[in-house]
């Protein structure tokens, strides 16, 4: 038994096995991996032919800041509010709004890649629907219509983080 118990202690201070320490390399590789993969996840937005369809939805409560440009793919948008009034440029077209009217951006093409990998290819139509607005921001109801399913974290990255965007 004490020969069982000394070859214990002996193993116990040689570390790991082997089988552990290469399972232990897969994981770093595979986070590594994982984690370069976020980071070099790209968007590329282009124009895209008339008719597509757009069967998937999903929709957010927006703000936009009064006054400043913001970018959701290459669509350039501002808001510009005065009492109960609200222009939005949208790419150089102006529209006044009045709550609960919509505004339809024209379609894009959106390729997304992750690794230099192209990986998603997607047509989507952005719809904002004026809801007024909270001191210096423009509210409105977002939704963006796409024409394959992606993923939600996907979409967030289409999204400027200054419109505070929050699923409905």
């Amino acid at each position: 038994m004490s020969d069982t118990l000394s070859q214990m202690e002996s193993k116990d201070k040689k570390g790991w096995s082997t089988g552990t320490k290469v399972l232990l390399g897969i994981i770093v590789v595979v986070a590594l991996i994982a984690i370069v993969a976020v980071f070099t996840l790209t968007i590329a937005v282009l124009d895209t032919k008339a008719g597509t369809q757009f069967p998937y939805v999903t929709s957010y409560r927006v703000t936009l800041p009064d006054g400043e440009p913001v970018m959701i793919g290459t669509s350039r948008i501002v808001t510009m509010s005065y009492n109960d009034e609200m222009v939005a440029d949208v790419d150089g077209t102006k529209e006044k709004l009045v709550i609960g009217q919509e505004r339809v951006i024209s379609p894009r093409h959106a390729q997304i890649t992750v690794l230099g990998v192209p990986l998603i290819d997607t047509d989507f139509q952005i719809t904002l629907t004026y809801r007024g607005t909270s001191g210096k921001n423009t509210l409105f109801d977002m939704t963006v219509r796409t024409s394959s399913q992606i993923p939600e974290i996907v979409l967030r990255r289409l999204i400027p983080a200054n419109m505070n965007a929050q699923p409905l």
